[in-house]
């Protein structure tokens, strides 16, 4: 695929809005080019996308989700400002907070898009000294100004206690790389579409399927409930991978960089993932010539967790992102042409996974 190419699909893919349990934008695009290149497609009771591309031999599921970072309405103000919850856990407990101002809001409601605004909290000259010593803003800091000036009038434009919020950036270049919202983790399906539009089912060399799951920013909910089926006999998990390659952080905290392949991780927060899995890809990795990097995560987990969890061996492979969790993530599109490489060696290289 031209770098062209793919990022013409990543931009279409990270525009969708798509905040957990709002996955079905994503999954009605994702639907429509996958089909065409697969032997059977299906849609779980829970919205999970499962597709059998083809093939003989291990059952291997590769898997990323389609849910990105997002906000609930939590109150609508008399003046029609809009109160907010995080989508992804406890209000008092959310890790994005501090990359909200100032960014363009999208918020959802029964049919799509409703309204436009943005992220915004009291600043400049009218601030009181008590918010001006105030270390960290909390949720009671924070709203989203859409233009109105009634609760009635937002309402009228479809916006209601529930309405999911996201923030909103176009993808655009910057230097080498490429940057904006959701690449957590539209970016690996956008690797997941590269693979199948490129493989030749005949040349796989296990039984192969892929799955764009739900809600996994807020409890791995969607890969748990596909992996209780048990149906596979191994998982190659896709996600964000993190990197140290900032002057605040730096490859002692994460040993990993931007431009050096894909990340095979050992261990995150949640879970060792599987070293036969792992060596094996670091393996084929060598043997192709495809640059890679090994990681361990904090603060971090994955749809790999649930498969494990539910008896089903599982690696979990980080693509780098620099800026994760927020409107302005960022990765090197020589990252996602390595992961694709790995990706289509795995399928297509006979191997049975060695027994415990």
């Amino acid at each position: 695929m031209s770098d062209a190419t793919m990022l013409q699909l990543l931009r279409e893919l990270c525009d969708i809005p798509g905040p957990s349990g709002y996955e079905e934008p994503v999954r009605t695009y994702l639907t429509q080019r996958w089909r065409p290149r697969a032997q059977a497609l299906t849609v779980d009771a829970v919205g999970n996308l499962l597709v059998h591309v083809g093939g003989h031999g291990p059952r291997v599921l590769v898997q990323a989700h389609m849910d990105e970072i997002g906000f609930v309405v939590r109150y609508i103000t008399d003046d029609g400002f809009l109160l907010l919850d995080t989508a992804q856990g406890p209000r008092r407990m959310s890790p994005d907070r501090r990359y909200m101002i100032g960014q363009t809001a999208q918020v959802l409601g029964r049919s799509g898009v409703v309204a436009r605004g943005i992220f915004a909290a009291a600043s400049g000259h009218v601030m009181t000294q008590a918010q001006l010593d105030k270390a960290h803003l909390g949720f009671e800091d924070i709203f989203v100004d859409i233009g109105v000036t009634s609760r009635r009038e937002a309402e009228l434009f479809g916006v209601h206690v529930g309405s999911p919020v996201i923030w909103y950036r176009g993808l655009h270049r910057i230097g080498r790389y490429v940057s904006g919202k959701a690449m957590d983790d539209r970016m690996p399906l956008a690797i997941m579409d590269t693979l199948l539009h490129q493989l030749d089912a005949n040349t796989l060399a296990c039984e192969l399927w892929l799955a764009a799951t739900i809600q996994e920013e807020n409890g791995l909910h969607g890969a748990r409930a596909m992996g209780v089926r048990g149906q596979f006999d191994m998982v190659l998990a896709l996600d964000v991978g993190l990197t140290g390659d900032v002057p605040t952080v730096g490859v002692r905290e994460y040993d990993a960089r931007l431009g050096g392949g894909p990340t095979l991780v050992h261990k995150d927060a949640a879970i060792q993932y599987d070293r036969r899995l792992l060596w094996h890809c670091a393996d084929l990795a060598a043997q192709h010539g495809i640059p890679f990097q090994h990681g361990v995560y904090a603060n971090y987990g994955s749809d790999g967790a649930a498969f494990i969890d539910s008896g089903i061996p599982a690696l979990l492979i980080g693509i780098p992102t620099r800026y994760t969790h927020t409107a302005f993530e960022m990765v090197d599109p020589s990252d996602i042409d390595a992961t694709v490489r790995l990706l289509q060696a795995f399928v297509q290289s006979p191997w049975q996974l060695p027994t415990v």
